[in-house]
């Protein structure tokens, strides 16, 4: 039996072996895939040149996809030998708007200001070393490599726009994949996401969940300078709600790790008219589903506030964003040894909360799911001085320690990914969470 185990394992590694050395014979052609991506930064659900971009890369290591999911998304699939759990490789397509970024887009803001071009790197980048490498003969199961549409949640008003006119379901490409049924052939899934953190690699970070809300304040519009007292500004009704809602931050626990940022999107409509539109948007963002639905409704109650202290109608619309990230331990095992092999042990770190949010969350809560960091970015994330310089530890490491990792899965019958399903507890079903976040649209009027 002993020597059964090590000739398993010696087979392992030298399929990993492999895998690694075709991603290290392609590294160029990989790196340049995320570079071109970084000089045509689109947002979320308008990502076409990306997609399509990523889907001829996947065409033509012979994997054949599917495009226009979730408007932009692409998907294809590599089968094993034999029956077997799937594994899901993700990258993500959108950038965020950063007009100030050197590299953005002069006409939309546009820019790749979070790393997302080196995900449909390292993405590509697993499919090049399973394809070249041949590997696929000799493990079980599958493949499925999706590039993903929206995950950055903003222009929420354009996304509801695409919602009315019944184009998507949810606002963020991860549920509305979930919701079309495109995760349903997947069992576990991987991401890695850039970062400007050292070392190389983090590994167990856990993420904040969020709401989406937009808020439209209306009032009556008069001369600002002749006749104010026949207005009703809806300008002071929003800047009220954001004292209440400044007013409610000591009443959040810390464990909670409570974020709210509402902006303003529109003031008014010119200078010398009380301002009778008035529009905002905000996350609640919070470490607990159960702590964004608290902190959710105070956000509500101090929105009305607003309203009602200097007469105005408020109206209230909440979206469902993401559910906090929460990370299979022993998924994560498996990637780390192989992530440790690359870099050495010094260089893995293990992560802590974050307050930001994403819809691997979501993903997260229905299968073994991880998203390790890997640094090689600097500059501040989302801010016009972040920029990847080193592609070999964005791009090309992620794309092995991924890789190897679906060896270790596969191989042997998919023994190791047997393992980790075996211990896995979703926190949700497909159709618990459809329903759950279903729920949570809401569009509520007050006048009073």
């Amino acid at each position: 039996m002993q020597a059964g185990a090590t000739t398993t394992s010696s087979n392992a590694e030298q399929l990993k072996r492999r895998v690694v050395d075709e991603i290290d014979k392609h590294a160029d052609e990989i790196m340049g895939i995320s570079k071109t991506i970084l000089t045509h930064p689109e947002s979320g659900f308008k990502e076409h040149k990306t997609s399509a971009l990523a889907e001829g890369v996947l065409n033509d290591l012979g994997i054949e996809t599917r495009n226009g999911l979730a408007i932009t998304g692409v998907k294809g699939r590599l089968e094993g030998s034999s029956p077997g759990p799937s594994i899901l490789i993700m990258g993500e397509l959108d950038s965020n708007i950063v007009p100030q970024h050197p590299l953005a887009d002069p006409d939309t803001g546009a820019a790749h200001a979070c790393g997302h071009h080196c995900q449909i790197g390292n993405m590509l980048g697993v499919a090049y070393g399973l394809v070249r490498s041949g590997v696929m003969s000799e493990l079980a199961g599958g493949v499925n490599f999706i590039a993903v549409p929206a995950e950055e949640y903003l222009e929420l008003e354009y996304r509801t726009g695409l919602r009315e006119a019944g184009k998507i379901e949810f606002l963020g490409g991860k549920p509305e994949l979930i919701a079309l049924g495109e995760l349903d052939d997947s069992d576990i899934c991987m991401l890695t996401h850039a970062t400007t953190d050292p070392p190389s690699f983090t590994i167990g970070k856990t993420n904040n969940g969020m709401l989406g809300k937009t808020i439209r304040y209306v009032g009556y519009a008069s001369h600002a300078g002749g006749s104010p007292h026949l207005g009703t500004n809806a300008l002071n009704a929003a800047e009220v709600a954001l004292a209440a809602i400044h007013a409610q931050r000591d009443t959040f626990k810390d464990e909670d790790q409570i974020r709210i940022h509402p902006i303003i999107t529109r003031g008014g409509s010119v200078v010398n008219a009380v301002p009778d539109d008035v529009r905002m948007e905000t996350y609640v963002r919070g470490a607990s589903f159960e702590a964004i639905l608290d902190a959710n409704a105070k956000v509500d109650r101090a929105l009305r506030a607003g309203a009602l202290g200097v007469g105005a109608e408020v109206e209230i619309a909440t979206a469902p964003g993401y559910l906090p990230f929460r990370e299979s331990a022993d998924l994560a095992d498996l990637w780390r040894a192989n992530a440790v092999s690359l870099v050495g042990e010094d260089e893995i770190a293990e992560g802590g909360h974050s307050g930001g949010s994403t819809d691997m969350g979501d993903v997260s809560y229905l299968m073994p799911t991880i998203q390790p960091y890997a640094a090689g970015a600097t500059g501040r994330g989302h801010s016009e001085d972040y920029m990847v310089t080193d592609y070999e530890m964005a791009v090309i490491n992620p794309a092995k320690a991924m890789a190897m990792t679906v060896v270790d899965l596969l191989h042997d019958g998919a023994r190791g990914a047997t393992s980790v399903l075996e211990n896995f507890v979703p926190e949700m079903t497909k159709e618990t969470y459809l329903s759950t976040m279903r729920e949570l649209f809401t569009t509520r009027v007050y006048t009073e």
